[in-house]
C-alpha cells in the first residue's frame, strides 16, 4: 500500500492536483475565519443558536439559568430583529405572567426580570415589571433568609450578574436612583468579602477564601480557585449594570474600575484556542476551552473596546480569538457545547457534547458585540 501510495505522488498531475486541492482547504480555511466576523454569518448563527436553544428547554422558565439565557435572546433580538425572536419574549412572559421567581431576596429568581425590563422598554404595559417591582420592595424592607444565614445577601460571585443589573434597569426605567443605592450597599458587601485585590478575580463563595495563614482551598499546582465561569458572570454582570447607569453617577468609578482591573488580569488568562479554561490559574489541570465562561468573558471585553472603555490596540486581539474559539464549539444546528455544567466550582465532567441555556446565551451576548467591533 505504501509503495502504491508512492507511485501515485511521483505522477506530476496527481501530485498537482493534490496539492492544489490542500491549497484551496486551506484558503477555504482562512475564508471561513474571516466570515465569522462578518455580519451577516453572526445574524445568521445567532438565529441559530437562538432557535435551538429555544427547541430544547432545559429548565422553568425563571430559573436563573434561563435569566442568562433571555439576556442573550434579547441581545439576539436587539441585533437581527428576528420576529421569532421577539416573540419568544413575548411568550416568555405570558408563561410566566411576568412574574420573578419565589425567593424575594435570592438574586437567582430575579435574574430573568431582566428580560422583564427589557420587554416592558418596548411594549410599555406596566405588569410586564409589576412583578419585579413588588419583589424589590419586599428585598428592601423585609430581612430575608440569605441574609440571616450568610451574613449578606448576594454571598455568592454569580449573583453580581443576576440582581444588579436588574435593579439598574429599573432606576433607568423607573427615574428611580434608589435602586441604584440599594445596589451600591448590596454589591459592595458582596465585593468586600469576594474580591481578591491581588489577583483581581472574585472567589466564588466564603468557602474559597483562604486564610492569612494560607489554609484554604487550593488546585493541583498550589495556586487559590478561582472559578472561571463565576468570574465570567461578574464581567458580563458589570458591563450590563454599567451600559444603564448613567456616566455622571458617583459610584460609576468604583465599578469601572473593578471591570478594568479585571480585563487587564482576565486577557492574560486566555490559552492559545482563544477560550478560557474550567480554573482559570490551573489550566493544565482541565480540559478543553469552558463555553460560559469564555463567552462571558469574549461579551465583557468586546463590550469595552465598543464603548471605548478598554484601548482597542491592547484587547481586539484576544476578542478576536475568542470569538474564533467560541465558534469551534458550535455544532451544525446550532448547540452550544462545551459547556460546564451547573455547579459551584470548576469541574471536569464536560465535553463537546455538554450544553446549559447560560452557554447559549453567553454565546449571544458575546455576538451581539462581536458585530459591533470595528476591526
Amino acid at each position: 500500500m505504501a509503495n502504491h501510495q508512492l507511485r501515485i505522488f511521483r505522477n506530476p498531475i496527481i501530485y498537482f492536483l493534490v496539492l492544489m486541492l490542500f491549497v484551496r482547504l486551506d484558503a477555504h480555511a482562512q475564508q471561513s475565519n474571516e466570515d465569522i466576523f462578518k455580519s451577516k454569518y453572526i445574524k445568521n448563527t445567532l438565529q441559530k443558536v437562538t432557535t435551538w436553544q429555544l427547541q430544547n428547554p432545559k429548565h422553568r422558565p425563571t430559573d436563573w439559568t434561563n435569566g442568562a439565557f433571555y439576556a442573550g435572546v434579547v441581545a439576539a433580538y436587539q441585533t437581527t430583529k428576528a420576529g421569532f425572536i421577539r416573540d419568544s419574549l413575548l411568550a416568555l412572559g405570558e408563561r410566566t405572567g411576568w412574574q420573578p421567581g419565589p425567593r424575594y431576596d435570592h438574586a437567582d429568581d430575579i435574574a430573568i426580570s431582566q428580560t422583564y425590563i427589557d420587554v416592558y422598554r418596548m411594549k410599555k404595559d406596566r405588569k410586564m415589571i409589576q412583578g419585579t417591582i413588588d419583589t424589590v420592595q419586599k428585598l428592601r424592607t423585609v430581612p430575608g433568609p440569605e441574609m440571616k444565614r450568610h451574613g449578606i445577601t448576594w454571598w455568592w460571585c454569580d449573583a453580581l450578574f443576576m440582581a444588579p443589573p436588574t435593579l439598574a434597569k429599573l432606576a433607568v426605567t423607573l427615574k428611580d436612583p434608589s435602586y441604584l443605592a440599594l445596589n451600591d450597599s448590596l454589591f459592595r458587601q458582596t465585593y468586600d468579602l469576594l474580591y481578591n485585590t491581588t489577583e483581581h478575580l472574585f472567589a466564588r463563595d466564603a468557602s474559597y477564601l483562604v486564610t492569612k495563614e494560607g489554609v484554604g482551598k487550593r488546585e493541583k499546582n498550589g495556586k487559590l480557585v478561582f472559578w472561571s465561569r463565576g468570574n465570567g458572570w461578574v464581567m458580563g454582570g458589570l458591563v450590563r449594570l454599567l451600559e444603564e447607569m448613567p456616566t455622571n453617577h458617583p459610584t460609576r468609578n468604583f465599578y469601572l474600575g473593578i471591570y478594568r482591573e479585571m480585563a487587564e488580569k482576565i486577557i492574560t488568562l486566555q490559552q492559545q484556542d482563544g477560550l478560557w479554561r474550567a480554573s482559570l490559574l490551573d489550566p493544565e489541570s482541565y480540559p478543553g476551552g469552558e463555553g460560559s465562561g469564555s463567552g462571558f468573558y469574549c461579551y465583557a471585553l468586546a463590550w469595552g473596546i465598543n464603548r471605548g472603555l478598554l484601548p482597542k490596540d491592547k484587547y481586539l486581539p484576544a476578542v478576536q480569538k475568542a470569538w474564533t474559539g467560541l465558534n469551534t464549539l458550535l455544532s451544525p444546528d446550532g448547540r452550544v457545547g462545551w459547556v460546564q455544567p451547573i455547579g459551584a466550582d470548576p469541574q471536569k465532567n464536560f465535553s463537546a457534547e455538554s450544553w446549559e441555556v447560560y452557554g447559549a446565551g453567553a454565546f449571544l451576548l458575546a455576538g451581539s458585540e462581536v458585530i459591533k467591533l470595528k476591526r
